[in-house]
């Protein structure tokens, strides 16, 4: 049979130990979302970045300003190409998806900076395409931490362009 001193100390234990559990399950939650955040923003950018590859005429040295990207932009920000629908992630605008594209230098084996730009002439397609979010900032929230910097999420995607 306890004694009333030892069913004292079980309280107190429970008190010591469930701000514990409760910061850290707040703290999952966070993690979970952030996690969530980013896969979305991922999958955002990969679907601008394949509409994109799979367009005609696009004239990447008219970037953003051809119909083609912000179309793709769109695409990736609400999930149509004119803008109709609300935002996937709140709080992403169409001015932090960066389009880039690239070309493949067989000397380096490498991805090269896009030079088509400029050229007199026919403006050759670009081998590949970059698409990133740059400026998406998450402020995780988690009790008795107010200390907590903002920082970026960043995903980003290339893909081969497939278009003339």
């Amino acid at each position: 049979m306890k004694t009333r001193s030892e069913r004292g100390n079980s309280v107190v234990e429970v008190a010591l130990f469930l701000p514990v559990l409760m910061m850290l399950l707040v703290g999952m939650y966070q993690i979970a979302q952030i996690t969530y955040t980013y896969y979305t923003l991922r999958k955002a950018v990969y679907a601008a970045a394949t509409y994109l590859s799979t367009q005609q005429g696009v004239n990447f040295c008219n970037n953003p300003g051809d119909p083609g990207i912000a179309a793709a932009i769109n695409f990736g920000v609400t999930g149509t190409t004119d803008a109709s629908q609300p935002v996937v992630v709140a709080g992403l605008t169409s001015d932090m998806i960066v389009v880039t594209p690239a070309s493949y230098d067989p000397v380096a084996q490498a991805a090269a900076t896009y030079s088509g730009c400029g050229a007199s002439g026919a403006i050759p397609s670009p081998d590949f395409i970059t698409v990133a979010i740059n400026g998406f900032t998450v402020q995780p929230v988690i009790p008795f931490f107010s200390t907590i910097q903002p920082f970026s999420l960043s995903p980003q995607v290339q893909v081969p362009y497939g278009g003339t």
